[in-house]
């Protein structure tokens, strides 16, 4: 008498059941489809199966083939596909630094101390010596103060000592060299140097021609150009020009047959020495 309750109860559960599992069904297509949009998305290609249901499987994605731009001959096609790919350090290559295009400037244009060494860096000024006065600290040496052209006098030490007397010091003309590094000589500074034909036994200071006035420029036919502004005693400018210093067999000053020459007025000499050597 209860077996028709138990069959409508098993009937209401079989279509229970059913319908949960439509609803699994339905649920189960909706995400194999999104799936699907996701491979596709991602360039997975979907195969579909030999057998008689709808479901697919999922391919291993392939790379993407590089593209190469059709070579007009084989040769060409072998470059291209051997041409490396771009590598972040071409795109990332740092400039140079500028300081190496300071110094590539530096050696294109040389400065004026590695220039050629001739006369013509030498300052010779013709100037006057005002007074001089033996040296409080030395015997051999005088004291000068020197009229250059310029707004106060220079201060000159010269070994003259034992070849010039004192009152042959007094007010006379001279050819200084105007661009030395001031040296200090015993506790005084000197500020150029008296220029003078020498030998071992003599010295005489150089007389500039008639006419001439203190500031006026000493110049030699041939070595044209400024005269450095100071010369740097580790270059040896002037040990290298000196030995080229020389009296003529008439006593005008030359550098390698160059005379000394005050431009109008005429050269410079020395008083009796011929063929002796200038400092």
């Amino acid at each position: 008498m209860f077996l028709p309750a138990v069959v409508q109860a098993s009937v209401r559960e079989e279509k229970k059941l059913m319908v949960e599992n439509a609803k699994l069904k339905n649920d189960i297509d909706d995400l194999k489809k999104q799936l699907l949009e996701k491979e596709k998305k991602r360039g997975v290609l979907a195969v579909p199966m030999p057998s008689g249901d709808n479901s697919v499987e999922c391919s291993k994605p392939t790379p993407p083939k590089p593209s190469v731009a059709p070579a007009s001959s084989p040769a060409a096609a072998a470059a291209a596909v051997q041409s490396p790919p771009p590598t972040d350090e071409g795109k990332k290559k740092k400039p140079e630094k500028k300081g190496g295009e300071k110094a590539e400037k530096k050696q294109a244009a040389p400065s004026q101390e590695d220039a050629k060494v001739d006369v013509s860096r030498l300052d010779m000024r013709v100037g006057r010596i005002i007074t001089a006065e033996k040296h409080p600290d030395a015997d051999s040496l005088y004291v000068e103060q020197v009229d250059v052209g310029e707004a106060s006098p220079r201060t000159v030490v010269s070994g003259l000592v034992k070849h010039i007397p004192l009152e042959q010091m007094q007010n006379r003309m001279a050819v200084l060299m105007c661009n030395l590094k001031p040296a200090k000589m015993r506790g005084v500074v000197s500020q150029a140097m008296v220029m003078c034909a020498s030998s071992a036994d003599k010295v005489e200071i150089l007389d500039p021609p008639s006419g001439a006035v203190p500031g006026d420029r000493v110049t030699f036919q041939g070595f044209p150009g400024d005269p450095d502004k100071e010369l740097n005693p580790k270059k040896k400018v002037w040990e290298q020009i000196q030995p080229d210093l020389r009296t003529d067999d008439q006593c005008v000053a030359t550098y390698k047959g160059s005379a000394f020459e005050v431009a109008g007025k005429g050269v410079c000499k020395a008083q009796t020495m011929s063929s002796s050597g200038i400092k």
